[in-house]
């Protein structure tokens, strides 16, 4: 239903509209909140393509990039969490609110808005391809004798499950789908470096770089930056998930959130380098660009793993849609003038779940998805987007220990952003030249 009054609103009226928005309608959450929501938005598809990443990197770089990668980003979200509440009785709820006090009203929104949709509508559309891709593996294996179905199916299976679960209003709502979403990641990351050990060195694994040309070898490395800027993006929906935690002067939001993060931060250490080192270790550079699909054995813990992934990225997927569904909410309340109503969030959240499922089943390609996402919008939003922002407004001294950190995460973030795109491209473009739409 839509408002005809086109005053602005009052304050009343804005405060009734941001008790009924997704982000700002609950501030009970806890710091073990922060833990969860965090793993799940990190641990997801891009630790099972980490060893295909090393593959393309070697091992002296790919260890670099990982270990580096891991330092800039937990130093980059440290920045984000004390930015929530830099100006006293305000908090940057949003991430492009936080744009916009640093860079200007529109200028903000204009920088911070269509990166976060890309990186927050292309997780959504990966992890759909991720959850049916490892829903058929999970069938292939626990079924063997059934009917062969495709894999645009699978992904319409696991959509269907998200028609359900995003008419939950808000983050806190989906607490035990967090928790439940972390421990698999935990669960499935710790099944892929066992059970590569238990199979240990292949006879013939090889190290050197996948492709056999100089040309496809220098693609190849660009392209695994962009996998290893995918791992890291939680950063995202870290300023959404501190803005559902209360806050008082003596007892600020961000000593929870911080807490939460270095938990969070622990366990993606704990995920991502035994599952980045030992599945390069074992399959060298025959490794899938998804590690379970390269084990086969033993069957059933591949199958539990593979159901695992599925279980993680039902939540992961929420978590990354929740701040979208809040930006369309605020544009049509706030903007169209269309009354708050459980129709209005209904009729939104399933298109939006229809459009990701169906841009998933039209271009499914993992890889090439992965390291794209990751280069031309992760990078920005992750490692070095917050660096501007704190170097815009705390305008620390010139060549001092804060300025140069940050310099060096802006230089970085910088050159993933150019070079990983070019290698994804051409990764796509050569796996769309063996795929049939809707297979």
């Amino acid at each position: 239903m839509v408002n005809n009054n086109n005053q602005e609103p009052t304050e009343e009226e804005l405060k009734k509209i941001n008790d009924w928005l997704p982000i700002t309608s609950n501030r009970n959450g806890k710091w073990w909140y922060s833990a969860f929501h965090n793993v799940t938005a990190m641990v997801g598809a891009g630790v099972l393509g980490l060893p295909y990443a090393m593959s393309q990197l070697g091992w002296g770089p790919g260890v670099t990039i990982l270990v580096l990668s891991w330092i800039i980003t937990l130093y980059t979200l440290w920045q984000m969490v004390e930015m929530h509440e830099m100006v006293p009785g305000k908090r940057f709820d949003r991430y492009h609110e936080l744009g916009q006090h640093a860079f200007g009203e529109k200028r903000g929104l204009w920088i911070v808005v269509p990166q976060q949709l890309l990186v927050e509508v292309g997780v959504n559309i990966v992890y759909m391809v991720t959850g049916g891709k490892s829903l058929k593996k999970f069938a292939d294996i626990a079924f063997p004798h059934h009917k062969p179905m495709k894999q645009s199916y699978f992904i319409m299976i696991f959509g269907s499950v998200h028609f359900v679960l995003s008419n939950l209003p808000s983050f806190n709502s989906i607490t035990m789908v967090s928790v439940a979403a972390a421990v698999m990641s935990l669960s499935y990351s710790s099944a892929a470096w066992i059970s590569s050990a238990i199979k240990g060195t292949q006879s013939d694994v090889v190290y050197n770089m996948r492709s056999a040309s100089k040309a496809g070898s220098i693609f190849g490395f660009l392209s695994a930056l962009g996998d290893v800027a995918f791992a890291y993006a939680g950063h995202n929906v870290v300023l959404e998930i501190q803005a559902t935690i209360p806050s008082t002067p003596e007892q600020p939001s961000k000593k929870a959130m911080w807490k939460g993060c270095v938990i969070a931060y622990i366990v993606v250490a704990l995920c991502y380098f035994p599952v980045a080192l030992i599945g390069y270790w074992v399959f060298g550079d025959a490794v899938e660009d998804n590690i379970l699909i390269s084990l086969d054995k033993p069957a059933w813990l591949i199958a539990i793993a593979n159901l695992f992934v599925v279980i993680h990225v039902i939540g992961s997927y929420q978590i990354y849609a929740i701040p979208v569904f809040d930006m369309i909410e605020s544009w049509l309340v706030k903007e169209m003038k269309f009354t708050p109503s459980r129709i209005l969030r209904f009729v939104t959240r399933i298109s939006y779940v229809a459009l990701t499922m169906l841009l998933a089943i039209i271009f499914p390609f993992f890889g090439g998805l992965l390291s794209f996402f990751g280069g031309f919008a992760f990078a920005p939003t992750t490692y070095y987007l917050p660096c501007i922002m704190w170097l815009t407004i705390y305008k620390p001294k010139r060549f001092g220990l804060s300025w140069f950190c940050n310099w060096a995460c802006i230089i970085v973030g910088v050159a993933l952003t150019i070079l990983a795109p070019i290698g994804a491209l051409r990764e796509i473009i050569i796996q769309s030249k063996s795929y049939q739409f809707f297979s």
